[in-house]
């Protein structure tokens, strides 16, 4: 490793790529230690976790390629603010996490912000490197979540939102 850059060297002197689920450079051990206890305390301790009766919002998806469920439900005023939100589901610790942080930060949102939701807040909000193999565990709650706020708006959610 080049002690200067913090990239990996080979014997020939090149740089190879960091590892896809690294941590950028840059970002202190402790950090990094501090993003995985952060992921597990929201798996271990889930936010925002049950069911809600009356509900406006509401959808439910599994990923297929390893059986993780997730399921939101939530209240929205007149105003489209999210008054109530609630998930439930089962799977892996990083589904889990990721809804349960997903529906922490929504509540008292407008619906129109996660319309807008994408890809790299998501993933920002997990704070943890997520590997390829591990990407739609992160991203299925917001998948769920969302599919359920264009239903709600009478909408069709278009392939990329």
């Amino acid at each position: 490793m080049n002690d200067n850059t913090g990239v990996d060297e080979d014997k020939t002197g090149n740089q190879s790529p960091p590892a896809e689920d690294s941590f950028p450079d840059g970002v202190p051990f402790e950090n990094r230690l501090m993003y995985t206890e952060i992921l597990l305390d929201y798996y271990r301790n889930p936010r925002c976790f049950g069911t809600i009766e009356n509900y406006h919002v509401h959808a439910r998806d599994t990923n297929p390629s390893c059986g993780d469920v997730i399921e939101f439900f939530a209240r929205v005023n007149r105003d489209k603010v999210i008054t109530e939100i609630k998930f439930t589901g089962k799977g892996c610790a990083i589904s889990q996490a990721a809804a349960s942080m997903l529906a922490e930060a929504m509540m008292g949102k407008n619906i129109n912000e996660i319309v807008k939701l994408d890809k790299k807040q998501m993933l920002e909000m997990v704070g943890i490197p997520i590997s390829m193999m591990r990407m739609k565990c992160a991203l299925l709650g917001m998948k769920v979540l969302k599919v359920g706020v264009y239903q709600y708006l009478g909408k069709e959610m278009e392939e990329g939102d």
